[in-house]
């Protein structure tokens, strides 16, 4: 077949391409399904803290944070759980946690950054090893058929290696951008939560 051909002929090089794209695809596909927005932030957490009053129980929500269990959640949690502490050591509390979050949210995007910068160079590998065996070929026995082949390794690695690298680069760039909206809003809702909890002290 000639897709399958296409990809045998790129040699070691094209396989290294091939492993980097089924590993940039699935983290692609997970982190895209991780990022959702009602998965991090359930819209019932942010109901159940629009409805909290100042001075009034907090275990309605702590039911209802343990019911629902995401980053939004664990944040949130952090904050109630060092209530009783002095403003200034519940919020270090509260940033070390989000951080946590934060980082959590953004595995994988890493190795996408680094794909992007790894895929063209293996493409550019692959083109350099068919130039080297067209050389060798015409300075040797000058075989048209082994010329070919490595004008076509060289082609073809090329092309995959861009091809990997672009929907990474635009993955990564969207992935993070969700990030960093989601990090905004738990931002502005735990800083709602921390002004009533802290407005009666």
């Amino acid at each position: 077949m000639p897709i399958i051909d296409f990809f045998l002929r790129g040699g070691f090089f094209m396989g290294a391409l091939l492993l980097l794209s089924v590993i940039s695809l699935t983290i692609i596909f997970q982190r895209s399904w991780a990022l959702r927005l009602r998965q991090v932030i359930p819209s019932s957490l942010k109901l159940a803290v629009d409805q909290y009053q100042t001075a009034t129980s907090l275990e309605p929500l702590t039911q209802e944070l343990q019911a629902n269990d995401s980053p939004l959640s664990r944040i949130l949690q952090t904050l109630i759980h060092h209530s009783d502490w002095p403003r200034a050591e519940a919020l270090d509390a509260v940033e070390v946690r989000a951080r946590h979050e934060i980082s959590r949210l953004e595995s994988g995007l890493t190795f996408l950054e680094v794909g992007t910068g790894i895929a063209p160079l293996l493409g550019l590998l692959g083109t350099l090893s068919g130039l080297v065996d067209i050389f060798a070929n015409i300075g040797d026995k000058g075989d048209t058929q082994l010329v070919a082949l490595g004008i076509s390794q060289a082609l073809n690695s090329t092309i995959v290696g861009l091809a990997v690298a672009v929907p990474s680069l635009m993955a990564f760039h969207y992935l993070s951008r969700r990030v960093e909206m989601i990090a905004i809003e738990i931002e502005a809702v735990t800083a709602e939560l921390i002004t009533k909890i802290y407005l009666k002290k």
